[in-house]
């Protein structure tokens, strides 16, 4: 409770820190803020080009489906990589007024939500152009929002706080979040996996996320919710053990930085 009571009265220092985040991204650019929907439509142009013309692949508008797979994974990948230096790119900060330290992952996380946000936009114009359109499962997509932002939050707690005490890791990262997508079924199907493997596959917590917002927006049909309660069980658990490893780490962060 005390942490909640911190986070409400310095809620407005969360705001400013998102809003730095969004500015600075685009700081000096001619279309500013509007990047953060023409990225997500520029590539979504260049998945048609690609996939329609030059790697056809036997799924109806692959390129949808890739472009639905690909959104929740670069906001998990964007959350892994900037939010692992968060302590360290405001260690001036940490050094000269307190404030709750948990508060810059948690900005960094949320500034990446809010892109996401936009770009899930992009994706259901996509979908009602394309004609493959909108189902009532839809009202499910918050679920699989709100899970995945708990299981990468929590994971960001873990990683920012160790990275000020192991500052290799974000390196390490990299290279993780690079096989990490070749392990996730981001650009291809679970049926191209051997059965003897599929078992390891799903345990990936990202691959039932992943699913998650295919049954909803591709396939139009009700989510698993079986596979997704482990999910769920995998975000509820990383944001406590997230918070309690953060909490402890955080009281040498100023000796550290």
């Amino acid at each position: 409770m005390k942490i909640i009571k911190e986070l409400y009265d310095y809620r407005e220092m969360l705001s400013n820190l998102v809003k730095k985040d969004l500015k600075v991204r685009y700081k000096g650019s001619v279309l500013g803020f509007l990047w953060t929907f023409l990225n997500p439509l520029l590539q979504l142009i260049v998945y048609t080009i690609v996939f329609s013309t030059i790697m056809k692949v036997n799924i109806d508008k692959f390129y949808i489906y890739l472009f639905i797979g690909l959104i929740p994974w670069l906001f998990f990948a964007t959350c892994i990589q900037a939010g692992t230096t968060s302590i360290l790119i405001n260690k001036d900060l940490v050094k000269k007024i307190y404030f709750p330290r948990i508060i810059l992952p948690i900005s960094t996380v949320n500034s990446a939500f809010m892109n996401m946000l936009y770009s899930m936009v992009i994706v259901i114009f996509t979908l009602v152009v394309s004609g493959i359109g909108l189902s009532r499962y839809i009202l499910f997509l918050p679920i699989a929002m709100i899970v995945q932002y708990l299981l990468v939050l929590g994971m960001i707690f873990i990683f920012s706080a160790l990275n000020v005490y192991f500052r290799d890791l974000e390196h390490i990262l990299n290279i993780v979040v690079m096989i990490w997508f070749y392990l996730t079924p981001v650009v291809y199907t679970m049926d191209m996996i051997p059965k003897e493997y599929r078992f390891w596959f799903y345990l990936n917590p990202m691959t039932g996320i992943i699913n998650f917002y295919r049954d909803i927006l591709y396939y139009k049909q009700m989510p698993s919710f079986s596979s997704f309660g482990g999910i769920l069980v995998y975000g509820v658990l990383m944001i406590i053990l997230g918070y309690f490893i953060f909490d402890r780490l955080q009281k040498k962060f100023a000796e550290e930085l």
